[in-house]
């Protein structure tokens, strides 16, 4: 039997989570890049065969990020030197031309199988990445989630010449062509989520040779690996305070797994020095915004959390509100993943803002039927859109929704204290990429959205403008969103 052993450590969803922090409780550091490259430069020194991967979701979550647009994400993660990585979507928030110059910036493949440009059948991203090491070839490929068209639904004329091949298939399209008698491991680097992956591992077919999925964008947190149709499945959660890491054996003979062991590794203090090359390299942007964004915006009368997109929020709920206010509307639908921090106050600077509410994107309003209104909460709020994948919604005070949970359906839903009623029409609000969407997010027609107005082209500028003229401002969970 010839067999070698590896050490595969991976990331996914690390979302510019770049700066170590303090541990609610603890006085320890936890997570960040430095630490994180510290870690990666030790089971390198210590382990004969390592490969570092990251499934998706580099960019977008600080304003080191959002501030530069990509760039310093980018530098920084060459830094980190990562053997091969996957589109996820939040690549695509500063536009495809966007990143297509973040991919040259890259001194690490970027690979992607399903995402292509229409009528050629050409492949937007490297299709594969063939890794040669201790005599072994490991074929990578990645897959993303249909999330990408949604970001691209904001470009009218980019959106219509991209195509995102069904996930299956274009795994079978690789493993046919690159899987040769030479290829000792197939990984899978996806971007679609937990449950899709083992939906995907289930409709591979064993002669295609997948070894191995490392998935993302479901944040996932798991205590083992999962294994389905002989494939291990695996995530990192989110951010830089933990990294996945399998040691495996392979058999070459056989070009499959033979051993393996993994553990959900946690990155704080103790468990390697950290990289003082990043951590100065950090430090060069961290000053840069610290003085940009340093100064003081407002406070709130208390600290505001927003710990589940999957539920209602004190910080969702004062978004929606002043977002609403703005709007002049009956309901704003905010998009929850829009807001992204778990709390934000007492004290906010606009830094603290910008992490928060980092999309420079338009309030639209249009007249809804109170039937579209009562169909389309009926379709987020319902059990299946609640798992992490899917995309939800925090609204302003005036609306107050009940679903069973049990029975999976709305039970009620009041605009202004009133019932809604189907034969009346109401002022809605959305985001400009949820307007884009709102057939697949919300079940709006076109013909059902009328009398359609911009009211704003930058809700994040709305937001800041008000949080400055309002001192002390205080939100909590009172009710507007109810599963029972």
């Amino acid at each position: 039997m010839n067999t070698k052993r590896f050490t595969i450590l991976h990331s996914n969803d690390m979302h510019g989570d770049f700066l170590a922090e303090a541990q609610e409780g603890r006085g320890d550091l936890v997570g960040g890049l430095a630490l994180l490259s510290g870690y990666l430069n030790k089971v390198r020194q210590e382990e004969e065969n390592v490969i570092y991967v990251i499934a998706g979701d580099m960019l977008q979550g600080s304003i080191i990020d959002s501030e530069w647009k990509g760039i310093s994400t980018i530098e920084i993660m060459n830094y980190l030197s990562p053997d091969v990585v996957a589109l996820g979507n939040h690549e695509l928030d500063y536009g495809l031309p966007h990143l297509l110059f973040l991919e040259k910036m890259a001194m690490f493949p970027i690979v992607n199988a399903n995402l292509f440009i229409r009528g050629s059948g050409r492949r937007l991203m490297q299709s594969h990445h063939i890794i040669q090491k201790a005599g072994f070839d490991i074929l990578f490929t990645g897959i993303l989630t249909e999330k990408v068209m949604d970001a691209l639904s904001q470009d009218s004329l980019i959106g219509s010449f991209v195509d995102l091949e069904e996930a299956g298939s274009a795994v079978g399209r690789i493993t046919n062509a690159y899987k040769n008698d030479d290829i000792d491991l197939t990984i899978l680097l996806t971007h679609i989520g937990l449950d899709s992956d083992i939906e995907l591992a289930r409709t591979l077919d064993p002669l295609w040779g997948v070894d191995m999925i490392i998935g993302g964008h479901s944040h996932s947190i798991l205590e083992e690996p999962l294994v389905e149709n002989g494939i291990l499945i695996a995530q990192a959660g989110v951010g830089t305070d933990q990294i996945g890491r399998f040691d495996i054996v392979v058999d070459d003979d056989t070009n499959s797994i033979v051993e393996h062991t993994w553990s959900l590794v946690p990155i704080e203090s103790g468990i390697a020095e950290p990289d003082t090359v990043l951590k100065n390299y950090i430090g060069t942007f961290k000053k840069e915004v610290d003085a940009k964004y340093g100064a003081l915006l407002c406070k709130f009368s208390r600290k505001l959390t927003h710990p589940a997109r999957e539920e209602e929020t004190a910080l969702g709920n004062a978004i929606s509100d002043v977002l609403a206010a703005c709007a002049q509307a009956d309901v704003m639908l905010l998009g929850s993943g829009s807001v992204r921090v778990k709390e934000l106050g007492a004290a906010v600077t606009l830094g603290d803002l910008t992490s928060c509410f980092p999309y420079d994107d338009a309030l639209h309003r249009y007249e809804i039927s109170g039937e579209a209104l009562e169909r389309a909460f009926a379709h987020w709020m319902r059990n299946e859109n609640r798992t992490g994948e899917g995309e939800c919604y925090q609204v302003n005070s005036s609306v107050a929704a009940v679903y069973d949970a049990g029975e999976d359906r709305l039970l009620s839903l009041m605009v202004g204290g009133d019932p809604v009623t189907i034969d009346r029409t109401y002022t809605v609000c959305v985001q400009g990429y949820h307007a884009n969407n709102a057939a697949a997010y919300l079940t709006f027609t076109p013909e059902e959205m009328t009398q359609h107005k911009v009211v704003a082209t930058s809700a994040k500028q709305v937001l800041e403008e008000y949080l400055r003229e309002s001192q002390n401002l205080s939100s909590k969970v009172e009710g507007r969103l109810v599963w029972r």
